[in-house]
């Protein structure tokens, strides 16, 4: 039996799930991550907005077209390369790229590559391919966040179009957007049967952006809050089936919630790296920091979490390729993922000690790990998913 190379990148050792053409892939974002990303995230953090340029030079590498029909400039590519490009994002010194990034390909263009018109398709998707236009999705509110059934935004029909009135909140890419995937209720009496998607060009009078500030962690993304005061909407605004929008949420959910669990195990590696280099560097007493059993042991669990967060989401990619229905699985991933994360950047955190506590690479890292706890559906919400599932 030939040598496993043990130095490897632990997915180059995943034959079951990546080929050579991942691979070569995860190299080459994450060349782009080191080399044009991260000396310049930190001005990026600064200013709160990822600079609209930068979304055209992601567009020419082809990050954005992962999973799109190569009519419209994609690469037709199935779960994987996304999954790759979310775990090399997330090695980026602001994760607030990788979700600015994220949520225009990974989270609002697979509503229209799966439900969207041929006409709306050729209208939008090689310009949000190209990066040259942004893509936003507008599913939370103010009163409802993970319960996407709660919403209060509505849309009536006037004449040979609609009308869409309420606002949402805590939306991604807002200020940047040009384009946004809005969620409301075609049918307020039959709660979560009556949710339409609507497409909502930026420029619709009626439609206006409030951009939030202090976030905790992500700042290089723009969040907002956007209102809708009676926007009409042409006709062909509606995407997809009419009252069938909460079930196309839910197809695409399994999407989000894959590649967020694909970049808490990135996240989690990169820092888990960088502390075994911090802890055989730092003197303590005798030795370093290293040598202390202490540290060994907590080292070892967080790498034990870590291949096993790592495995429970390209076993969910595995099933997703092979069109196994995966909703409890993928909610298992991505909850446990993001819990692990957390608890492994904490932990590494603890191992820099004061160092980790000012700005820092680990201080960062703790700071952008804490969406994930919450967003794309709360690890609670999650939970309550898998009963459901379970039959309990």
């Amino acid at each position: 039996m030939a040598a496993v190379d043990t130095q490897a990148p632990p997915s180059t050792q995943c034959s079951f799930l990546f080929d050579a053409e991942h691979e070569a892939f995860r190299a080459e974002v994450r060349r782009y991550v080191e080399q044009e990303l991260n000396p310049r995230s930190d001005a990026w953090d600064e200013s709160g907005r990822i600079p609209r340029e930068e979304f055209l030079r992601a567009g020419e590498l082809g990050l954005f077209g992962l999973a799109v029909p190569e009519a419209y400039g994609g690469s037709a590519g199935d779960c994987r390369m996304p999954l790759v490009m979310a775990e090399e994002m997330a090695r980026a010194r602001s994760r607030g790229v990788s979700m600015g990034f994220g949520a225009h390909s990974a989270i609002a263009m697979p509503h229209l590559v799966r439900f969207g018109t041929d006409e709306q398709k050729a209208r939008y998707l090689a310009d949000l391919v190209a990066g040259r236009r942004i893509a936003a999705l507008g599913v939370t509110e103010p009163t409802a966040g993970s319960n996407v059934a709660g919403m209060k935004s509505t849309v009536t029909r006037d004449g040979a179009g609609w009308v869409l009135r309420g606002e949402k909140m805590f939306i991604t890419n807002s200020v940047n957007g040009d384009l946004f995937f809005v969620a409301a209720k075609t049918n307020p009496a039959a709660g979560h049967r009556g949710v339409s998607m609507f497409l909502v060009e930026r420029k619709t009078p009626g439609f206006s952006v409030e951009e939030l500030k202090g976030k905790l962690g992500r700042r290089a993304s723009d969040t907002g809050r956007l209102r809708f005061d009676n926007c009409r909407l042409p006709a062909d605004a509606l995407l997809g089936q009419e009252n069938h929008g909460f079930y196309q949420i839910m197809q695409c959910f399994e999407h989000e919630r894959l590649v967020i669990a694909g970049g808490c195990v990135g996240a989690a590696d990169m820092v888990l790296e960088e502390t075994q280099k911090w802890v055989q560097n730092r003197v303590y007493g005798e030795g370093t920091l290293a040598d202390m059993q202490v540290t060994k042991q907590r080292l070892a669990k967080s790498a034990t979490e870590l291949e096993a967060a790592r495995q429970l989401v390209y076993y969910c990619a595995r099933r997703v390729m092979q069109s196994i229905p995966s909703l409890k699985e993928v909610a298992m991933a991505k909850a446990f993922c993001a819990e692990a994360a957390f608890r492994i950047i904490d932990d590494c955190l603890q191992l820099h000690g004061g160092y980790g506590y000012f700005d820092s690479p680990v201080e960062r890292a703790y700071r952008d790990i804490r969406l994930d706890r919450i967003g794309g559906g709360a690890t609670e919400v999650m939970y309550d998913i898998i009963a459901k599932q379970m039959g309990i």
